[in-house]
C-alpha cells in the first residue's frame, strides 16, 4: 500500500489494485510521471492530477521510489508568496497520500518551477530533502542519488547561470558518471528532451539547445547510460540514439493541451534488472496503454531469411501499441554513382489502390535512407529519415520497425555490433498505427519494376521478425 494519508478518489468502487512491474531477480522498480502543473486549490489541473495519483496509489507492489521530472505546480509567477503557497498545497494536500519517508520522490527543475533566480532559490528550499551534491551554484537544483548498483543523476536543464531554458552544464555530469563507473545501471533525469518529440521542435524552448545538446548526449553515450528520462512535451514517447533511450513522460495532469486521440494522462511503471529495462504505461483509468522491453531480442543477422526480388507474401508487422513485435530488414549492395530519384529497397503494399503501407528506400542527391508509412486514405504518408549513403559505394545497413515504441520505433543501425538509433521524423505515431501489409516487393514498388527501382547494384535483402513476451 503506497498511501499513508488520504487516498485520492480512484474513480472505481472496488479500488482494485493494479499489478505493477517488478524486477526479474535483483533489480529496481519505480514509477515515472511528470507535468501536473497543479498546486492551486480548485485549479484547472487539480482533478486530472488527482486521477493519475489515484492510479499510482493502487500499484501493487508499490514502487521503491518515484521519479518526477518536473512541473509539479503551475508556477510561473513573480509573487514568491504565491509560489510557496502552491508548493505547500502540492506537498501537503495533493501528495498527502504518499508516504515519502518510505517511498522517496526525486524531482527535477522545470520551466514552471525554476524559471528565474527567485524560483530557483525557492525550489532549492522546498526541496530541502534532496541531496546538495551538485556543481557550484546549482546546489539543490542538480544532484545525484546512488541506490546500490543504480546511479541517478538529476540535471537542471534551464540553469539561469548558463542562460535559462534549454541550457544545461555537462562537465559536472561527465565527472559524476566517470566517478561512478562501477554503477551497473545509470539513469540521467532532466525536464527538457534532447530530441524532438511528436514533431514538436524548438531549440531551448522545447528541447535542450544545440550548444549543449550534442555534448550532453555524447556524455551519456560515452558512459553507457541506459536512459535519459524527461518530460515537458505532453506525451509518452520512447526513442533511442546511439543505444541510449530517451523516455518522455508528461502525462500527470496537463490534459487540455495534449493531442486528442494520440496522447493521454498516464504514469509509467518501470522495472530494471540484469536482462532488460521494462516499462508499462498506465492511463488515468488504470488501463495498460503501451509497454516496452529493452533491448530488443533479434537473432544474428546471418540467420535472417533472404527476401526474393519477387513479391513476398509473409506480411507480419506490428498491430497496435501493445504489440511489442519487431520487424527488421538488412540491406546490402552498392549505391549508384549519382542521382536523386527515389529508389526502393523494399515496399509493403496494402489492398486496393492505397499508398504503400511501408516504403523503405533512398531519396535525394545525398541518397538518404527514408522510411514512409502509409496513413489514412487521402492523407500524406508519415516520413522518417536516416543516414546518407555515399554514392558508388558498398553499403550494409539494418532497419527495424518496433511496434511498442511509437514514432521512435523506426530504427536503424549498421550491423549487429552497433547500437540502434531512432530515425528522425515529425510524426506522433509509428508502425503500430500503420496500414495492413498484404505483400512485399524488393527493389521496386508494387506498381512494377519501372516504378522507383533501385538504381545501384547487387541489392540483397534479408528480414527477421521477433515477438517479445508479455510485459
Amino acid at each position: 500500500m503506497i498511501a499513508s494519508g488520504p487516498v485520492p478518489d480512484t474513480g472505481r468502487a472496488d479500488g482494485a489494485r493494479i499489478p505493477a512491474l517488478g524486477a526479474r531477480g535483483e533489480g529496481h522498480r519505480f514509477v515515472i510521471y511528470g507535468d501536473a502543473c497543479a498546486g492551486e486549490p480548485g485549479g484547472r489541473h487539480e482533478a486530472t492530477f488527482a486521477r493519475v495519483n489515484a492510479v499510482v496509489s493502487r500499484f501493487d507492489p508499490a514502487p521503491e521510489f518515484i521519479v518526477f521530472p518536473g512541473d509539479e505546480i503551475i508556477g510561473l509567477t513573480r509573487d514568491e508568496a504565491e509560489l510557496r503557497a502552491q508548493w505547500r498545497h502540492w506537498f501537503e494536500v495533493e501528495m498527502a497520500w504518499l508516504d515519502r519517508a518510505r517511498i522517496p520522490i526525486f524531482h527535477t527543475t522545470a520551466n514552471h518551477t525554476a524559471y528565474d533566480p527567485m524560483s530557483e532559490r525557492v525550489f532549492a528550499e522546498v526541496m530541502g530533502h534532496l541531496p546538495r551534491n551538485g556543481p557550484p551554484g546549482q546546489e539543490g537544483l542538480t544532484y545525484f542519488v546512488r541506490r546500490g548498483d543504480l546511479l541517478m543523476v538529476f540535471v537542471h536543464t534551464l540553469w539561469s547561470g548558463l542562460g535559462g531554458e534549454g541550457h544545461v552544464e555537462t562537465e559536472w555530469l561527465d565527472s559524476i558518471l566517470r566517478a561512478h563507473v562501477d554503477a551497473r545501471y545509470k539513469l540521467v533525469v532532466g525536464h527538457h528532451p534532447v530530441f524532438p518529440v511528436n514533431g514538436f521542435q524548438g531549440p531551448f524552448q522545447r528541447e535542450i539547445g544545440p550548444p549543449h545538446a550534442e555534448e550532453f548526449w555524447r556524455v551519456l553515450v560515452r558512459h553507457n547510460v541506459l536512459a535519459y528520462l524527461c518530460s515537458h512535451i505532453l506525451a509518452f514517447d520512447v526513442q533511442v540514439h546511439d543505444g541510449v533511450l530517451q523516455v518522455t513522460s508528461a502525462g500527470a495532469g496537463t490534459a487540455h493541451r495534449m493531442p486528442e486521440g494520440v496522447e493521454y494522462l498516464h504514469a509509467v511503471q518501470a522495472a530494471l534488472d540484469a536482462d532488460e529495462f521494462r516499462i508499462r504505461v498506465i492511463d488515468d483509468g488504470g488501463a495498460v496503454r503501451e509497454a516496452l522491453s529493452w533491448p530488443p531480442i533479434l537473432p544474428a543477422a546471418r540467420g535472417w531469411r533472404r527476401m526474393s526480388s519477387e513479391t513476398e507474401t509473409e506480411t507480419r508487422v506490428a498491430t497496435g501499441p501493445l504489440d511489442a513485435s519487431l520487424r527488421a530488414w538488412r540491406f546490402s549492395g552498392r549505391t549508384p554513382a549519382g542521382g536523386g530519384a527515389a529508389q526502393t529497397l523494399v515496399e509493403g503494399s496494402g489492398a486496393g489502390s492505397a499508398m504503400p503501407s511501408v516504403w523503405i528506400g533512398l531519396a535525394g542527391p545525398d541518397q538518404r535512407l527514408v522510411v514512409m508509412l502509409g496513413s489514412a486514405p487521402g492523407r500524406s504518408p508519415h516520413t522518417w529519415f536516416g543516414p546518407s549513403l555515399p554514392p558508388g559505394a558498398a553499403f550494409d545497413i539494418q532497419v527495424a520497425a518496433h511496434g511498442a515504441m511509437g514514432p521512435g520505433g523506426l530504427l536503424w543501425r549498421w550491423n549487429d555490433e552497433t547500437p540502434w538509433s531512432s530515425l528522425h521524423g515529425a510524426s506522433a505515431q509509428g508502425i503500430e498505427r500503420g496500414q495492413p501489409v498484404s505483400a512485399w516487393t524488393v527493389g521496386h514498388s508494387a506498381l512494377g519494376p519501372q516504378d522507383r527501382p533501385f538504381m545501384g547494384a547487387e541489392l540483397r535483402v534479408w528480414t527477421a521478425h521477433a515477438a517479445q513476451g508479455e510485459i
